[in-house]
């Protein structure tokens, strides 16, 4: 018979072993997080467009991205890379504050940008939430500490994309969530965001039009 020093070496390995397998199953899934995150709620300003039930029309590539392939600010240009549609919201989050904050979510459309000299990286996302205070709850998981969820890259994003220098914005505008993020590419942690990312931010004005149709 084996020994008893053996059998407890054997049991103290096999459960070694669940314990592995407990913390591979259980452990918090991490992703890329921006270096830094600017977060806003609503305003009285989208209050034509609070609510899904109000502006019921869903979004399209062509309406957030229109049909020019670029985006400019003063001479900085983002080009457009790849655009994906989904209904499944989820799976263009990571963590469980945000993926949860996204429940209602009827559509996310994103798209993955580069500079034009390929030094930046950056992706526009919009999320579809059924309202003002749905989408405030989706910016309060976004905006919460870097580590504990934020989107995952976009198709189209470079493995090399530099997270940690990164910046973005988070910003529910009426029923809708709109992420701006920007980063370095490889080593160029110097690289100067903030033109690129004002490029960005100008496909924001199909929120505009949207406030403005139903203001009429």
């Amino acid at each position: 018979m084996p020994s008893r020093m053996l059998i407890t070496v054997a049991v103290a390995g096999a459960l070694a072993g669940v314990g592995a397998l407990v913390f591979f199953v259980t452990r918090p899934e991490t992703g890329p997080a921006p270096g830094k995150v600017r977060a806003e709620r609503t305003s009285a300003l989208y209050a034509p467009i609070a609510s899904r039930r109000d502006d019921p029309r869903p979004l399209s590539e062509a309406e957030v991205f229109g049909p020019a392939a670029t985006t400019s600010s003063s001479g900085a240009i983002m080009r457009r890379r790849q655009v994906t549609v989904s209904s499944d919201c989820s799976q263009a989050l990571w963590g469980s504050g945000p993926t949860a904050a996204a429940a209602g979510c009827a559509q996310v459309v994103r798209a993955s940008f580069a500079s034009a000299d390929g030094g930046v990286s950056g992706q526009y996302a919009v999320f579809d939430m059924p309202d003002g205070g749905s989408a405030d709850r989706l910016v309060d998981a976004l905006g919460a500490r870097a580590g504990e969820g934020f989107l995952r890259l976009a198709p189209g994003q470079p493995a090399s994309f530099d997270a940690g220098h990164s910046r973005a914005e988070v910003r529910a505008l009426g029923h809708f969530v709109v992420v701006n993020w920007v980063g370095p590419v490889g080593d160029e942690g110097r690289a100067d965001l903030t033109l690129p990312q004002v490029a960005l931010e100008a496909l924001g004005g199909f929120v505009q039009r949207r406030v403005l149709a139903a203001s009429g």
